[in-house]
């Protein structure tokens, strides 16, 4: 994982907005806190890839089991769909019972969940048992994404959000060449993995901070006429953040559509060697910590820089439906997955920028359901679109179409967003 970004002075606080928890952006500690943090965010990941190698050998062991060709993928996917399916409801519970609380107990059961197909011999427990990994994940990256926005503020939260991601791509490629390393004792063997979990979750009690309101942090006492947080209840920002969660949903199908597809577009032009559509890949998904890191190093807001990352996508996917080769198809993948690393960024901050600390937990989760929705519905996006349109490139033309509309709807509201002191007139007369 690379080092983490030198923290900047955190901007004054203000009615809406949290500063970092005492301590949580200098000291010793800082470093763990946020090594734990980042750790804790790439677990469901795990769940995500981590079986992948082995899926045709427990196709195989349980070759007689009736419906084995739906069950064993939806071991892999299952976990998506419940994440998707709670995170708000985990949002809810992290709002009301505490993020670090929620955060320690999950990752324990994760850890427990997690290791279950060792030891069931039914194909319908095991898939039983990876839909609750899914519930663990969804309180675990709901809790790990609200304690960022808790812990931090200002271009730090930025920063920390794009390491988020960058190091969940980097721990997919990790998780994936393990998979398939543990793999070749057995398909049982990648589970063990989710055991190192449980050493995860006593540093998380002992060196995660529990965080506070910044507006309690370093304020005098109020008296009785002084209104405080308990009194004066904000309403939960519905509109602005259901807005940024469908654009999420949307961005998820645009980035998952080049991991879930690029295999498949490979082998529509002839290349069937493993080692090369790996390493394919592997420069595509580089390019998603290149755009994180561009985004973390910039200093732009998400608002600005949604324009541009939607348009990488749509760009991207235009060159890979018209590619004439495997090279230029892989280029094109690099520009879709340059777009989406700047892309899950500036929502994810944007969706936080929304949030008071009484209900983080509850955009966060929220956002995080939309998100992983996203993933699980990629793949049946994608189907019903090569059905329509005949072909995997020709549906991939068709993304390039709806991302080349979002991109100028965004543009569009950029555009008024900066003529918005301008009077009325000019204001439309500008578009």
């Amino acid at each position: 994982m690379p080092a983490p970004v030198p923290p900047l002075p955190s901007p004054t606080p203000t009615a809406v907005e949290d500063t970092p928890t005492e301590q949580a952006v200098s000291g010793p500690g800082h470093r763990l806190r946020l090594t734990l943090l980042m750790a804790g965010s790439c677990l469901p990941i795990l769940g995500a890839v981590l079986i992948a190698p082995v899926l045709p050998q427990m196709q195989a062991h349980f070759a007689d089991v009736p419906g084995v060709d739906a069950l064993v993928p939806m071991a892999l996917t299952i976990p998506a769909l419940s994440l998707a399916l709670l995170a708000p409801f985990a949002g809810v519970i992290v709002d009301r019972l505490g993020r670090k609380r929620l955060l320690v107990v999950s990752t324990v059961l994760y850890a427990i969940l997690g290791t279950a197909p060792l030891w069931l011999d039914s194909l319908g427990a095991i898939v039983a048992s990876r839909a609750l990994v899914g519930v663990a994940e969804a309180a675990i990256m709901t809790c790990c994404t609200t304690l960022i926005g808790d812990y931090y503020s200002g271009r730090q939260r930025d920063r920390y959000l794009a390491m988020q991601t960058m190091c969940a791509s980097i721990s997919a490629t990790a998780f994936f060449v393990l998979g398939g390393a543990a793999g070749s004792a057995g398909w049982r063997a990648p589970f063990w993995a989710y055991a190192v979990t449980l050493l995860l979750a006593p540093a998380m009690a002992a060196f995660l901070p529990r965080p506070r309101p910044a507006d309690r942090a370093n304020e005098p006492s109020p008296t009785a006429s002084e209104p405080t947080e308990q009194t004066v209840k904000r309403p939960f920002p519905w509109r602005p953040l259901a807005g940024t969660c469908a654009l999420t949903l949307f961005g998820a199908i645009l980035f998952y559509t080049v991991q879930v597809e690029m295999a498949f577009l490979l082998h529509d032009m002839g290349v069937s060697s493993p080692g090369v559509i790996g390493l394919a890949t592997a420069i595509a998904s580089a390019a998603v910590v290149i755009g994180a890191v561009v985004f973390a190093k910039a200093g732009r807001s998400p608002q600005a820089w949604l324009p541009t990352a939607f348009g990488l996508c749509a760009l991207g996917f235009a060159v890979i439906w018209l590619a004439p080769n495997p090279v230029v198809l892989t280029i094109g993948a690099v520009i879709n997955c340059l777009g989406s690393g700047i892309m899950l960024p500036s929502l994810l901050t944007l969706a936080m920028s929304k949030l008071d600390y009484a209900d983080r937990g509850r955009g966060t989760g929220l956002w995080t359901g939309s998100f992983f929705l996203g993933q699980f519905i990629c793949p049946l996006v994608v189907l019903a679109l090569t059905s329509a349109v005949g072909t995997l490139a020709n549906a991939l033309g068709v993304l390039a179409l709806a991302g080349t509309v979002a991109t100028a709807a965004l543009g569009l509201t950029v555009r008024r967003r900066r003529t918005g002191a301008i009077p009325e007139p000019i204001r439309q007369m500008a578009g």
